[in-house]
């Protein structure tokens, strides 16, 4: 660091006092618009869009499948990948037998 520098002491770091920099210009508008989305959108909306995403998921789409997994169970970090693989497995275990077993009740 050169010595006319005062913001930032001998390891690059800012010093107690710094202002910080101008902040993101666009964060105000981003606010407003995102005031306008929660004004616009409700809960049937959020259903209906899920519902969707699901049903689309259930259909193969693997976007929709990544998107939804990824929003209700979060991505997988290195550390709990295993377990959650697990877990998965076990609700498409318990998925296909209820499945079956609702196309036997039904057939028969």
């Amino acid at each position: 660091m050169s010595g006319s520098d005062t913001t930032r002491d001998t390891h690059g770091r800012f010093v107690r006092g710094n202002p910080g920099g101008p902040g993101n210009p666009h964060a105000g508008r981003v606010s407003q618009l995102r005031a306008a989305i929660i004004e616009a959108v409700d809960a049937d909306d959020i259903r209906a869009i899920i519902t969707r995403i699901t049903q689309q998921a259930r259909e193969g789409d693997l976007a929709a499948a990544r998107e939804l997994l990824d929003r209700t169970i979060g991505r997988p970090s290195q550390a709990d990948l295993l377990a959650r693989i697990e877990a998965l497995e076990v609700a498409a275990e318990r998925m296909g037998q209820g499945g079956n077993h609702e196309r036997r009740a039904a057939a028969g």
